[in-house]
């Protein structure tokens, strides 16, 4: 009795599987790449920060010396975003409370979306947490200029569902103390016990 004959089909089908092991692991190092992007700043952490004005809430002109001799906490983000920025707004204004309440830093929020977020956009954006949150925004230069200063990745997402995920974007907060300098960050999945233990620090 003849042995049957492999399938001439096989050799196809191990290309194939090969070709998409290949293509997984392509879209696994792009989405690290863009979750490290997302989560940190991309400077040196002593080269952020500096004076900067934008545009607040109330359509008035904001300078970044209002800030001036209080701690400040600092989130690029974007109205339309679909989770990241509100939740980590929403906790940013938890832990405000737990650590010594509304008094004890300051809270901005900078659109990274300034063709879509003016300062009405901005002011009732900042108005949804239930505490004072300075909301700001600028023109298109305005907006890069500080992103350079703050070491803030912002590009449009490619992956994009078309609901709230329209900008790939730094997702950390960054701490500043009373004199402007730059004391640490605070990311999403960072437990809120560091977090707190941050915010003491930095209010002390």
């Amino acid at each position: 009795m003849d042995e049957p004959n492999p399938s001439p089909q096989s050799p196809l089908r191990h290309v194939r599987t090969i070709l998409w092991v290949l293509v997984a692991l392509a879209a696994v190092a792009f989405a690290v790449t863009y979750s490290m992007r997302q989560q940190t700043p991309t400077e040196p952490q002593s080269t952020l920060g500096g004076p900067f004005t934008l545009t607040g809430g109330d359509g008035k002109k904001f300078s970044s010396s209002a800030l001036a001799s209080k701690p400040y906490a600092i989130f690029f983000g974007f109205t339309r975003c679909g989770d990241v920025c509100p939740v980590t707004l929403g906790r940013m204004a938890k832990l405000r409370r737990q650590v010594g309440g509304d008094d004890a830093f300051n809270i901005v929020f900078v659109t990274i979306d300034p063709a879509n977020d003016g300062p009405a956009e901005v002011g009732q954006y900042a108005k949804l947490f239930g505490t004072p949150i300075i909301g700001l925004t600028g023109s298109a230069a305005e907006i890069a200029q500080v992103k350079r200063q703050y070491g803030v990745y912002a590009e449009p997402n490619p992956q994009s569902t078309g609901h709230g995920d329209m900008i790939s974007h730094t997702s950390s907060v960054m701490l500043f103390d009373r004199d402007g300098n730059l004391t640490g960050t605070i990311s999403g999945n960072e437990p809120d016990s560091a977090a707190l233990q941050k915010l003491r620090a930095l209010i002390a």
